[in-house]
Parts: C-alpha cells; structure tokens; sequence
C-alpha cells in the first residue's frame, strides 16, 4: 500500500527515513518552517493530507510542532517518533505525544539500532514499533515493507523510550572504559550492569522489566556504546583525555534533566551515578572510577 508521508525535519535521519522510503511512498518533507519537498504551501495543508506523520526532530520542538498540527490531522493517520531524548521539563517524546495527542489522534514510537549513515549506506537497521492503537501497525508494516528497516511490533511505550534514552548515559561509561584500557572484560560487566539497572528504572516508571532487552534497549545500547563513531563512546574518551569544553549531547543533557526534575532516585543505581559523576566532576575522573572498581570488588554477590 502506498501511503502518503511527511517528514518532519531532514537533518541525518530526516534524510535516511526519505531514503528508505521514497521509492515506496509519496514522501513530502517539511524542515524549519519550510515545505521543501510537496505540493501544498503550508505544513497545515501538507499534514491534513498524510497519512504519516514522521518526526525526525530532537524532542524540544515536538510540543510546539504537535500542538500546532493537531487540530489537521486527519482522522486516520498516525504521528510517529525517532526522537530519542527528554525536552527542557523532563519530558520523553512519548510523553509529549500522549499529552497532546491522547484520545485524539494515533500515535507512536520507533526505536532502536537505527545508525543513519548506516541506513543511507543501504545497511540493515532494526527497530521496536510502540503504537497508541496496535491495530496501527499495519500501516507499519506497509509503511516499512520491503526497505532495510526491520521494524517489529513491541509494547510498553514509557519503558521502551526511558530504555532508548538512558542508554546514552551509559554509553558514555564505555568509551570511558576503552580510553583508560580497562579492556574487554570490563566491557561485558559495563553491558550487563547497565542492562540491569534499566529494568530496575523501567520497572520504577510502572514498565516490564523485561523491555531493556530489546532493540530499543539492548540493541541500542551495544550499538551505541561499542561504535568508535558513536558520539556517546567518544564523548568518555574525551573526558578521560580531558577534553572538557565540549561536553554535550543527549546522554549529557538526560542526566541534567534527571537530575533537576528528580525524575527517579538515581543515586540508587551506581552505574548512572558513575556516569553523572564523571561528567559533572571529569577532574575527579580517575578516582571516581577507581572507587567504583573498589567497590565491585567489595560487594561480590551471588548471581541468581
């Protein structure tokens, strides 16, 4: 089925999802206030007439641009969202969707190993579809069907998206770990930590404990984390290298955002807060790590 679909945004992955789409479908593009690829004038009109709306922006415009686009959406399309981050009060793009979109329109998330280049270079990528009304993802499917985006029909919309977000944060750690040597070993304990104190997390915001593992968890998370062009595992070489004036990205800005909104007792799980301490202290790096090594070895447990 040919559907008609607008994009929203064309920075990297504005440009990947016309990739995969554009031979299929009849993509519009709408990117900083401007039509540049459709019929109408106005992204009022062009919304009023698709089927898909894909938002391919950072999170801080998706209550500004869903608010604006709702009263024109047609009955039977659905809003989807790659974005992978918290805006300015804490919020998730799902969360945003909900608020302004729940009772009213479909909507939904895709998440999980989607490295733009990658896609644009004819590559495989993988991705968890969460959707407002399941019975949406039909339109998933035909939306998808035939291109290199394997996207499969998952569930728990709030713990797919805190999974896919907090990644980012533990990423950092390793890229931190291979700049000081720390080897592969330490590699294996960082991802299965990790792994488990996004359950814990999910499971604290009402999810299944489950969710981390999947694309938008584990998938992402390796992808991330293990990739020398990763920003996330770059950023941790840097801190070690004391590269410090350009400190930022998704994974920064969450844990600021957790942090000031109190999203969850962070303190809690010793990984995240090695993270946080590292990037608000790097100066401190070195002895931070080594006090957390200390404590790994001090507290051995049985594994059930």
């Amino acid at each position: 089925m040919k559907l008609r679909v607008l994009i929203l945004g064309y920075g990297e992955m504005g440009h990947a999802m016309e990739y995969l789409l554009a031979a299929r479908h009849d993509v519009h593009i709408w990117n900083m206030g401007v039509v540049i690829k459709g019929m109408h004038a106005t992204l009022e009109d062009e919304v009023a007439s698709a089927q898909v709306i894909l938002f391919c922006l950072p999170v801080n415009p998706h209550h500004e641009i869903a608010s604006r686009i709702a009263p024109y959406l047609a009955a039977d399309s659905v809003c989807l969202t790659i974005a992978k981050g918290l805006d300015e009060t804490g919020r998730t793009a799902a969360q945003v969707f909900e608020r302004v979109f729940a009772g009213r329109h479909h909507y939904g998330v895709v998440y999980g190993p989607m490295i733009s280049e990658e896609i644009r270079m004819g590559r495989h990528a993988f991705a968890d579809a969460v959707l407002s009304d399941a019975a949406d993802f039909e339109v998933m499917h035909s939306l998808f069907r035939g291109s290199t985006l394997v996207c499969q029909q998952a569930s728990d919309m709030h713990g797919r998206s805190w999974s896919v977000i907090l990644k980012n944060v533990y990423a950092i750690l390793f890229g931190v770990s291979d700049e000081l040597k720390l080897g592969d070993n330490m590699r294996g304990h960082l991802m299965v930590a990790a792994i488990a104190e996004l359950s814990g997390i999910v499971q604290s915001f009402g999810g299944k404990a489950h969710t981390p593992y999947s694309y938008a968890g584990l998938g992402d998370l390796l992808t991330t984390a293990t990739s020398e062009d990763s920003h996330h595992h770059a950023l941790g070489r840097k801190l070690v290298r004391g590269e410090w004036s350009a400190i930022s990205g998704e994974g920064v800005h969450t844990l600021q955002m957790v942090e000031k909104f109190h999203v969850f007792d962070w303190r809690s799980y010793p990984l995240f807060s090695l993270a946080h301490d590292v990037v608000t202290a790097p100066e401190a790096l070195h002895e931070r790590m080594a006090e957390y090594l200390k404590l790994l070895r001090e507290t051995q447990s049985c594994a059930i």
